[in-house]
C-alpha cells in the first residue's frame, strides 16, 4: 500500500498547471538555488510546474509555526506534552487545519514570482484564483497521502515522500553527469564518488551513535511479588532530530521569496524589489552557506528540546523508581540529562550543518556545479532509509519474525 500511495505522488507530479514556458522554466531554476532545493524535495513537481509544486512545504511550514507556539503559550506545550497522545493528535490536527491557509498565501505568492520572471503569463483574477486552488488542494493531498504512509508504520509518511522525491531525480542526475562527461573533470567525478562515500558513511555512524546512560530500578514490594532492581539504561542519541534541522532551515530560506510575493497585493513595484534583493543576497554563495548552516545547527537543538524533555524523562524515571546511579532522583537528573544533552546535541548539529553546506564550500572550491545538491540529498535518503529500517524491522521482530537486522 505504501509502494502505492508513492506511485499515486508520482503520477500527481506529473500533472503541470497551464500556461507554462518551458524554457523560461528551466532558465528560473539553473539560476535559482533556493527553488532548486525545493524541486528537489518535491520530487521535480516544482520544476513541472504540477498540481503538486509546493510538495509538504506548507505542512512543514505549519508544523514549524506550532511548534514555535509551544514556546509562548502554555496551554498548547500542556497539550503537546502532558496530554499524552490525545494531546498529540489534536496538535497534529491544528497543524494540518493551519496547513491549507499557509498552502494559499504560498501558491498565490509562487505564483506572483512565476508571473515576474516570465516563465508564466500574467494571469487574470479569473485565472489565478483556480490555479491557487488547485495548487492548494495539491498540496493538501500530498500532505494526507503523508499521514495515510505513516499509518502504516514503515517510516515517517512525510519524510518517505521527500525520499521519494529525491530519489526519482537521480537517473536524470546520473545521465546528465555522463552526457556531459568530459576527461578534464574526471578528478571531479572522482572527489564525488569519495564524498558521497564520505558522507554516507558519516550519516550511518552519526545516526547510529548513542550515549547509553545506566538506569537503577530500586526493589519495590506490591502484595507477595518485588518488583525492580533490575539495571536499564537511557539511549541518548547524537542526532535526535534526523533530517527535519534541514528541511525546516530550507522552508525559512523559502519564506522570504514568498513572503516578498505575498507584499505583491500592495504594491508590485515594492515586491519586485524585494524579491531581487533578496535574490541576490541568496545567490551569494558564502553568505547563503553561512545562513544555512546557522538555521540548521539551531533548528537541531529547537526540534531536540521540543522531542526529548529532560524534566518530563526524570520524573518518568521517579514515578518508576528509577534513578542514574550518582545523580539525585527529581530536579537533579533533569539537570544532568539537559546539560548531557545539550553536549551530546553539538557534534549533532555540527556535523549536519557541514553536510548541508558541504556541497556549496566544494562548488565554490572547484567552480562546477556538480555536487550543489548532493550533500542534503544524501543525508535525506540515508536517515529516512535508516529510520524505515527500524521501523519495519521492528514490526517484524513484534510479527515474531527474525527482523531484517
Amino acid at each position: 500500500m505504501v509502494l502505492m500511495w508513492l506511485v499515486v505522488f508520482r503520477l500527481l507530479a506529473a500533472i503541470p498547471i497551464p500556461g507554462v514556458d518551458a524554457e523560461s522554466l528551466r532558465t528560473f531554476f539553473e539560476g535559482n538555488q533556493l527553488f532548486g532545493f525545493l524541486n528537489i524535495f518535491s520530487g521535480g513537481a516544482l520544476s513541472n510546474l504540477s498540481i503538486m509544486m509546493l510538495g509538504v512545504s506548507p505542512y512543514i511550514t505549519a508544523t514549524i509555526i506550532m511548534q514555535l507556539l509551544t514556546m509562548i503559550f502554555p496551554k498548547m506545550k500542556a497539550m503537546y506534552y502532558e496530554e499524552g497522545a490525545q494531546g498529540r493528535a489534536k496538535f497534529n490536527r491544528y497543524s494540518r487545519f493551519l496547513t491549507v491557509p499557509l498552502a494559499l498565501m504560498q501558491s498565490y505568492g509562487f505564483l506572483k514570482i512565476l508571473e515576474s520572471q516570465q516563465v508564466i503569463h500574467p494571469l487574470g483574477f479569473s485565472e489565478m484564483l483556480p490555479n491557487i486552488i488547485v495548487i492548494a488542494a495539491g498540496s493538501t493531498v500530498l500532505m494526507w497521502i503523508g499521514e495515510l504512509i505513516t499509518e502504516y508504520k514503515v517510516g515517517n509518511g512525510i519524510s518517505l515522500l521527500i525520499f521519494s522525491g529525491i530519489v526519482s531525480s537521480l537517473p536524470n542526475t546520473v545521465r546528465s553527469a555522463f552526457l556531459s562527461y568530459t576527461p578534464s573533470l574526471m578528478p571531479t567525478y572522482i572527489a564525488f564518488v569519495v564524498l558521497s562515500v564520505l558522507i554516507i558513511a558519516g550519516v550511518v555512524f552519526v545516526n547510529q551513535g548513542e550515549r547509553k546512560i545506566p538506569v537503577s530500578y530500586a526493589k519495590r514490594i506490591r502484595g507477595n511479588r518485588m518488583y525492580g532492581g533490575a539495571t536499564s539504561y537511557l539511549p541518548l542519541r547524537v542526532n535526535q532530530a534526523g533530517v527535519i534541522p534541514i528541511i525546516f532551515a530550507i522552508s525559512i530560506l523559502l519564506f522570504p521569496q514568498f513572503l516578498s510575493q505575498i507584499l505583491a497585493i500592495f504594491s508590485s513595484d515594492l515586491s519586485q524589489q524585494i524579491f531581487e534583493f533578496i535574490n541576490r543576497l541568496f545567490n551569494n554563495q558564502i553568505f547563503y552557506s553561512a545562513i544555512y548552516f546557522v538555521l540548521v545547527v539551531v533548528f537541531t537543538y529547537f526540534y531536540t528540546s521540543i522531542t526529548f524533555d529532560p524534566k518530563e524523562i526524570s520524573k518518568n524515571l521517579q514515578r518508576n523508581g528509577g534513578f542514574i546511579p550518582g545523580i539525585r532522583p527529581g530536579e537533579s537528573t533533569g539537570d544532568f540529562l539537559a546539560k548531557l544533552t545539550k553536549r551530546i546535541t553539538f557534534f549533532g548539529a555540527i556535523f549536519l550543518g557541514f553536510v548541508a553546506v558541504l556541497p556549496n564550500v566544494t562548488q565554490l572550491l572547484t567552480g562546477v556545479q556538480i555536487l550543489t545538491i548532493g550533500g542534503t540529498a544524501l543525508l535525506i535518503v540515508v536517515s529516512v532509509a535508516l529510520e524505515s529500517m527500524k521501523q519495519i524491522d521492528s514490526q517484524l521482530v513484534m510479527r515474531e519474525y527474525e527482523g531484517i537486522q
